[in-house]
């Protein structure tokens, strides 16, 4: 069903919350059989977890006899697709008994009631052993106990196309040293080749997390303040830091200047799909910041197959603002697979997701998505190695990783933090005037017992 381009968000997933409760969590077929509910993000450019998932079914209906593993994949957009599964994840009526779960909302759902516990079925999982300490702890919830099995993770890298880079005069393989360093590389781009986007980070609320977690983060936690938007310490949100205007003040410098897409393509949510599918292939683009997850999209198979992509791009480090200790910065994420606190078949939906998740799938979804992978046994292995050719330059970056706060907050100061990068970049607010407004937003979302200035 095609659906008016008029129609709201909110109309739209509430369309997905009755599409959802054909047969959720609890409901007993009539012929005996027993049916578990998967509901997933499906796009035309985001397949691997679709293969997946049908693959998991396949097996998992061999060894499951009267058992039905329906799949519901939800076609939109990440923030589209968080709107319609929460929107489901509240009632027994509608929430599916699997489901496809970004780590930066596990603690706010299980603070909701959404999600199961999942920690008597793994004191029986053996395969839980081989999954690496810090994916575990991502889908934690505060009280320690365990509610989300991680399907893989990432970083965030700066990816760069030699032959933009060449023709200005850069020599590659480059590494910026400092803020500066980009700016200068960037200028040099323009210089050379009008006609090509230099250096391009996401900004405004059209792209949703991709904005904080591919730009925004990437800038702040390299200041010479070197914190995030909470502090870890206290336990308090960070309010009137420099280090959040001079973020907002170098995404200026790039959208004024020019160096960045235009601020009407920055809004567009797809605009993604261009860096990736049209401007980095047809060399009009010279650097982005975005995933170690990049080369999926050009793979064999991927959405934007480039054969090309590992003699032309190259991976760099974001650099510090002034070159300090570590040097560089880096952000991970990542997904997983959780269970609704309503179903009634709560060992069947935890074994469904353990066949998702051994080591055979796993291996194939860490290789095809180009995730770092988060089983130990799986990042062994050769094929995973071998997989691309950015592997081990991605990989690298955990050393200066970071990762969101792991907080209910956390959802709606992300806005608050995409909102001030949107203002800044339409020029309808200085950097100060949208860091002064995205502080009182968290005072008004947290209450000023709950901030800290720093």
């Amino acid at each position: 069903m095609k659906t008016p381009a008029a129609v709201t968000t909110t109309a739209v997933a509430t369309v997905a919350v009755l599409a959802l409760g054909g047969c959720t969590a609890g409901d007993e077929p009539t012929d005996g059989s027993t049916t578990i509910t998967v509901a997933y993000s499906k796009t035309d450019s985001f397949t691997v977890l679709d293969t997946l998932l049908n693959t998991a079914k396949e097996q998992f209906e061999a060894e499951h006899e009267g058992v039905t593993v329906e799949l519901e994949p939800i076609t939109a957009t990440d923030d589209d697709y968080k709107t319609r599964l929460q929107l489901s994840l509240g009632s027994a009526d509608t929430a599916p008994d699997v489901f496809y779960e970004d780590t930066f909302n596990v603690r706010s759902d299980v603070e909701a009631g959404y999600l199961l516990n999942l920690d008597d079925h793994l004191a029986d999982w053996e395969d839980w052993g081989q999954f690496d300490e810090g994916a575990k702890a991502a889908g934690q919830g505060e009280d320690g106990s365990v509610y989300a099995l991680p399907l893989g993770t990432d970083t965030r890298v700066i990816w760069y196309n030699k032959t933009v880079l060449e023709a200005a005069g850069v020599g590659v393989p480059w590494q910026p040293e400092s803020w500066n360093d980009i700016l200068d590389v960037a200028a040099k781009i323009k210089a050379s080749q009008p006609d090509v986007v230099p250096f391009n980070m996401y900004a405004g609320t059209g792209t949703g997390e991709g904005t904080v977690m591919q730009s925004f983060y990437e800038l702040l936690y390299g200041t010479g303040d070197g914190t995030g938007l909470f502090d870890d310490e206290s336990g308090k949100w960070v309010v009137e830091s420099q280090g959040f205007v001079d973020s907002l003040t170098f995404l200026q410098t790039l959208y004024d200047e020019g160096y960045a897409v235009s601020p009407d393509k920055a809004l567009d949510p797809n605009v993604w799909q261009a860096v990736f599918g049209e401007m980095f292939p047809q060399n009009t683009l010279g650097a982005t910041v975005e995933g170690s997850y990049t080369p999926s999209f050009w793979i064999e198979g991927g959405s934007y197959e480039w054969a090309d992509y590992g003699d032309v791009m190259g991976v760099a480090l974001f650099p510090t603002q002034e070159g300090q200790e570590p040097g560089g910065v880096s952000m991970s994420g990542g997904w997983t697979l959780a269970a609704s606190a309503y179903t009634e078949e709560p060992d069947l939906a935890f074994e469904f997701m353990a066949t998702v998740m051994n080591k055979e799938n796993s291996l194939w979804y860490a290789v095809n998505n180009a995730q770092i992978a988060v089983r130990t046994d799986v990042a062994s292995e050769a094929e995973y190695l071998e997989a691309n050719p950015f592997v081990g330059a991605v990989s690298e970056a955990v050393a200066v990783t970071h990762f969101r706060p792991a907080n209910s907050d956390y959802p709606q100061i992300s806005v608050a933090a995409q909102q001030a990068t949107e203002a800044v970049i339409t020029g309808q607010q200085t950097p100060e005037e949208a860091a002064a407004a995205y502080d009182a937003a968290v005072r008004q979302l947290v209450g000023d017992d709950q901030v800290i200035v720093k």
